[in-house]
């Protein structure tokens, strides 16, 4: 489903990836543990289309993103890539509902099926009660439950997430992990998840460990 081949990405002088490969199946959750410094999130960058590499590909299914130009790389990660932040990233002047669709309005979807797409996500998150109120009106955990449900609205290839507990204590952080294998039990969904919780790493399909710039 997505292969990644031998991947270099350097900044000036500075080596961050070094021939780093990497496949992961359909309905996986890989995560991504590492110290500080070692290439984490340079990688999930790339991997989202966020960056580009220096070197090698980034293969979905047959498409090869490295070579694809701007516009139809945008068009690309709003169909095929879901992000989750560890900081959220809602648009504070706009509603729950608003936020989820804000994708679904980019790809094109009509108003009315988009939010009920958007709704029906939040349902199944369990913060549907939320839906009218702005970000700053809810707690951490319901955000990142918005968030989530924002990264899947377009029903995206693989949901990459950077340190996605890492701003919640430690019941919320539990709920949310938990809550990724419910996603792919229930919508087969592939996630690629980068943190420092233990707990979420172990919990895992399989690990990938990088140091300074490599994997393993």
């Amino acid at each position: 489903m997505l292969t990644i081949n031998h991947i270099n990405k350097s900044y000036g002088t500075l080596k961050v990836l070094s021939d780093v490969s990497l496949a992961v199946k359909k309905g996986e959750v890989v995560s991504v543990v590492g110290a500080s410094g070692a290439g984490k999130t340079t990688l999930l960058q790339i991997i989202g289309t966020l960056d580009r590499p220096d070197s090698g590909s980034v293969m979905y299914d047959n498409v090869d993103v490295t070579k694809l130009k701007e516009n139809e790389l945008a068009r690309f990660r709003n169909s095929h890539i879901g992000f989750v932040f560890q900081f959220h990233n809602l648009l504070p002047e706009f509603t729950a509902l608003e936020n989820v669709c804000m994708p679904a309005f980019i790809k094109g979807l009509s108003a009315d099926e988009a939010r009920k797409q958007a709704m029906e996500l939040l349902r199944f998150l369990n913060v549907d009660g939320r839906a009218d109120h702005k970000p700053s009106q809810l707690s951490g955990g319901e955000q990142q439950r918005v968030a989530v449900a924002r990264a899947l609205i377009n029903r995206p290839t693989v949901v990459l997430a950077d340190e996605p507990s890492g701003n919640l204590d430690s019941h919320h952080a539990r709920e949310l992990h938990e809550l990724f294998f419910t996603l792919r039990k229930q919508y087969g969904q592939t996630f690629i998840i980068v943190t420092h919780n233990e707990e979420l790493a172990e919990m895992a399909d399989r690990k990938i460990v990088m140091k300074d710039g490599k994997n393993s």
